[in-house]
């Protein structure tokens, strides 16, 4: 199993804000469709605005390997939102996790678990990682209103 782990972001909200607004996922379509110019290469933009989003799925385009879907599967009020894959190539698991830090605020971090051979690890390294980072840093981003 491999786990990639976002950089921790400081939001200026309280930790049951910022998880109303992640546990909808549909609130993250809204993100995506709101990619500030120039964040995301044409490729990336283009990939992004494939992204579909209900309030329990995310369905990413896979490529070669088909779509790949992300169901909730665990809303831990106000720290914890758990996606797994369904149907997969194989076992990935994604989390949000909200921590609070005073009544105001909280961080949130992305962890990604991916369950891959050893073989493929090095080549999947570097684009897990940075794809990660950019998810927790657009989170950022959202508005919570």
């Amino acid at each position: 199993m491999a786990t990639y782990t976002s950089e921790k972001v400081g939001m200026a909200y309280p930790a049951s804000t910022v998880f109303e607004k992640y546990s909808d996922l549909e609130g993250l379509g809204e993100l995506l469709k709101n990619v500030p110019e120039g964040y995301a290469s044409a490729d990336q933009m283009q990939m992004l605005s494939k992204i579909r989003v209900t309030s329990d799925t995310i369905v990413i385009p896979g490529g070669p390997v088909g779509e790949i879907t992300l169901r909730v599967v665990e809303r831990q009020a106000p720290t914890l939102i758990r996606l797994e894959g369904v149907g997969t190539p194989v076992p990935l698991g994604m989390s949000l996790h909200i921590v609070p830090l005073t009544p105001e605020t909280c961080e949130t971090y992305v962890q990604i678990d991916l369950q891959i051979p050893a073989i493929m690890k090095p080549m999947v390294n570097g684009p897990m990682q940075k794809m990660v980072d950019q998810f927790g840093q657009m989170m950022r981003q959202m508005p919570m209103q």
